[in-house]
């Protein structure tokens, strides 16, 4: 579980441009602070396009203030569960609230790809894995698949 920010200052502006260099040099979209060990309620993205200018955007203390009961499924990844996609099952549009990177309380309703994103790294921050949110067998097949590949890595 990650703890809110106090104080939106330098050390968190650093710590939100050190995740966004890890994960665009991981070709990621997403990534929380926990990911990388820093247990704080803080995620960054950027959802351009791989050609487009870059569009970082960092969201401190985010919170689900409203979801759709609509549902939408799409196939999901995660920098913590490398090479494994699943289908997953989110509600359509959130309205979410939080603070960027100059500490200022935003709201932000998000559909498509910004809410499944938002939803998605959110997760992480109370400790849950897209794989929590598929099937038992399905999660046993992409966990077994996973160890398959730390065991090569490690042989390799």
């Amino acid at each position: 579980m990650s703890e809110p920010v106090a104080h939106v200052d330098d050390e968190i502006r650093k710590l939100i441009d050190d995740m966004l260099e890890s994960m665009y040099a991981a070709d990621g979209v997403g990534l929380a602070a926990i990911q990388i060990g820093v247990p704080k309620r803080v995620l960054v993205m950027d959802l351009a396009k791989k050609d487009a200018k870059p569009e970082p955007r960092a969201f401190i203390n985010p919170k689900i203030t409203w979801m759709s009961e609509e549902t939408t499924t799409v196939q999901e990844g995660c920098l913590s569960v490398p090479d494994v996609w699943e289908d997953v099952e989110r509600p359509t549009k959130i309205r979410a609230e939080y603070l960027d990177r100059h500490g200022k309380h935003q709201t932000l309703e998000a559909e498509g790809l910004l809410a499944t994103c938002l939803q998605h790294e959110l997760d992480h921050l109370n400790g849950v894995l897209f794989i929590d949110h598929i099937s038992k067998l399905k999660r046993s097949m992409a966990l077994r698949k996973l160890q398959k590949a730390k065991r090569l890595q490690k042989a390799g």
